[in-house]
């Protein structure tokens, strides 16, 4: 069912838009890979892999990002979150380390325990993590937002030093 509607959201999008996002592309992959994998071979390993590799993958490329010097964060999130140079670095590096704690809390509670609790654990424990752990970010969204004016440029403050009339931007 999920393979389904996996398969029917992404076709609505085409059909829709003309186009389909990447994130949501990658987790079809995915999804129609280890589902597939799972019928075929009548084996549960490979969908309770998924999200194990799943959330690597995410924690790899908001590394990747970071050595790069291109917090992906930053550039999927910038026009929604007006955040510093270093508040991008430090919430990307947070993203990261959640993704991979995820990725190990999948590994053992899916080896640990029955298909029943892993899968009610995946319906009912992920999201609400997810979501506690966003709202834990806020704090460190506020101290790095930018404000609501533009900082003061090398110029301005220049011009303000030497007693020009020019705004001044706290």
């Amino acid at each position: 069912a999920f393979m389904a509607a996996t398969v029917l959201s992404l076709s609505l999008a085409w059909w829709l838009y003309r186009k389909v996002p990447v994130m949501p592309l990658v987790s079809a992959v995915i999804v129609l890979a280890f589902g597939g994998l799972t019928l075929y071979l009548q084996d549960d390993t490979f969908i309770k892999l998924k999200p194990t590799i799943v959330y690597t993958m995410f924690a790899i490329l908001l590394i990747a990002g970071l050595f790069a010097r291109k917090p992906v964060l930053a550039l999927l999130f910038g026009p929604v979150f007006n955040l510093t140079d270093e508040g991008w670095r430090k919430l990307t590096l947070r993203w990261a380390v959640f993704f991979i704690a995820m990725a190990v809390l999948n590994e053992y509670v899916w080896r640990n325990y029955s298909t029943d609790t892993w899968v009610s654990f995946k319906a009912f424990g992920f999201l609400p993590i997810t979501f506690l752990f966003a709202m834990a970010q806020v704090p460190l969204m506020q101290r790095h937002a930018w404000r609501k004016t533009k900082p003061p440029t090398k110029v301005e403050i220049v011009k303000v030093a030497n007693g020009l009339h020019v705004p001044f931007y706290l």
